[in-house]
């Protein structure tokens, strides 16, 4: 691996570390990151996927990496990378690698209106569990006719609750209002067979759905404003597009990178001029035939897994119903993406650009004056949710109060993972590790024991500890806390 990026690597303030351009690079790239954690040793594979993002044609501004930033498919995870919209008559480059497979994975927070003290956590865990819908497969998932699911993949969220799987309330609280513009809808048939029956399932993996109680409120105000009190139960539910977002990549990834030969150690196209380092970086110009494309089925899978997490919210308030006899009072504080690309206004070195900004991996952050914010959150900031592990914490962060931060409006999306998971595997003895859950407090139900040491707490960096940096590089910060209570797994 090239570790020469190390030669350019000085500090940028609090938090931040920076690549200076060289090499083919067209931008700086920043990790939001501190000395000691960039040392030798530390596995390079990451800085130098950000130092390739760094060579996509149009790009603008900087190339960053969220302080989660881990190994990913051609992006890092936790990598933001801007391109010109407006850069030559066929644009700047959009990478399918840029979003990743699960198209619009995103985390949705629930208020529950409950007393942590006031509740049964194991009935409700086991309720969840039997009516949420995890796993690989899509067994209990909603059947959706031919007309329904374009229905979903043209309306997100607003249709799947005129189908009455979900609220019209919590649509001001979701990202883009749970919505994302299409026209052709063109996906392919693999693709609308898997979506077809997978609607309100939760998935496997790292996808998870997490009972909590707010462990400690940070900016009293904010919290106010988002509906989160101090000892309250919370919900939290991190789930995607499931298998026809994978697809909708897969067939994308494949005729895009079709277009590239391998010449020497790098990719080129000679069809677009395009010369990138890496073929999980293959791109098309955002306005060719390839780059339409993707983006109208990218933003159909995006509506997907709005749609999806408005399902799930449903059986999470049917669980509570049956628990604690109408009691609980379940509203959306907020739904956010971290896996999507969207066409957003930003200044660049003090001038105004319409930039592409892929977010893999990273969330966004509006700042409290930005127009496209429902104005529950005027002044405050954008909703920010951090899930960490089922062992230590999450948090709900906020974007800045006024004026929008330099890494495109964005944030870290978790803690990121420190171990991968064979090593996890070969690292964690699963049946510890839920003596060890238990002993702290955390109910645990997971499809396998394999499963549980692939997402144990040593497997991932600790949250609060990203949260540190994300705060000190001044791009969002601290609101409050969540405890585990209950964790289903995939």
């Amino acid at each position: 691996m090239d570790a020469t990026w190390r030669e350019h690597l000085t500090q940028d303030g609090p938090g931040r570390m920076r690549i200076k351009r060289h090499g083919r690079m067209l931008a700086d790239a920043v990790l939001i990151s501190a000395p000691e954690m960039l040392r030798e040793g530390v596995d390079d594979r990451s800085p130098q996927q950000l130092v390739n993002t760094a060579e996509l044609p149009g790009i603008v501004g900087d190339a960053w990496a969220m302080a989660d930033w881990h190994f990913g498919y051609g992006f890092p995870i936790g990598g933001v990378v801007a391109t010109s919209v407006e850069h030559g008559e066929a644009g700047g480059a959009i990478s399918p690698g840029g979003v990743g497979f699960d198209i619009n994975c995103g985390v949705r927070l629930l208020s529950t209106g409950l007393a942590a003290d006031s509740i049964d956590v194991r009935r409700i865990v086991d309720s969840l569990q039997r009516s949420v819908p995890a796993g690989a497969t899509s067994k209990g998932g909603v059947q959706l006719s031919t007309s329904e699911l374009d229905g979903i993949l043209a309306g997100g969220a607003r249709a799947a609750s005129e189908m009455g799987l979900g609220a019209d309330t919590d649509l001001e609280r979701i990202e883009s209002g749970g919505f994302m513009e299409t026209t052709e809808r063109d996906l392919s048939e693999r693709a609308l067979a898997r979506g077809g029956k997978s609607l309100g399932t939760l998935g496997s993996g790292n996808h998870f759905l997490e009972l909590q109680v707010v462990d400690r409120v940070v900016d009293e105000h904010a919290a106010k404003e988002f509906g989160i009190l101090e000892g309250d139960v919370t919900v939290m539910i991190h789930s995607g597009s499931r298998g026809l977002g994978h697809q909708v990549c897969s067939d994308h990834v494949k005729e895009i990178e079709s277009k590239y030969k391998q010449v020497g150690s790098r990719w080129v196209s000679e069809r677009w001029g395009f010369d990138i380092a890496d073929r999980q970086l293959a791109s098309a110009p955002i306005h060719s035939p390839e780059g339409r494309a993707y983006l109208d089925a990218m933003r159909s899978a995006g509506n997907f897994a709005f749609a999806n997490r408005s399902a799930l919210t449903q059986k999470v308030a049917q669980s509570f119903r049956e628990v604690t006899s109408g009691d609980a009072d379940i509203k959306a504080v907020y739904d956010v993406s971290h896996n999507i690309a969207k066409f957003e206004t930003h200044e660049v070195h003090g001038t105004s650009c319409l930039c592409c900004v892929h977010r893999k991996g990273a969330t966004r952050a509006f700042s409290g004056d930005n127009p496209e914010l429902h104005d529950s959150f005027r002044g405050v900031g954008q909703p920010v949710l951090v899930p960490g592990d089922m062992g230590r914490a999450s948090w709900v962060l906020a974007g800045p109060k006024k004026g929008e931060n330099e890494a495109f409006s964005s944030s870290c999306h978790g803690a990121g993972r420190r171990l991968s998971r064979t090593a996890a595997r070969n690292a964690v003895d699963p049946e510890a590790l839920m003596r060890d859950l238990e002993d702290m407090g955390v109910i645990v139900r997971a499809k396998s024991r394999s499963l549980l040491s692939e997402e144990a707490p040593e497997a991932y960096k600790n949250v609060d500890e990203v949260v540190r940096l994300t705060e000190s590089a001044g791009l969002a910060r601290p609101v409050a806390r969540l405890r585990p209570l209950g964790v289903i797994k995939g």
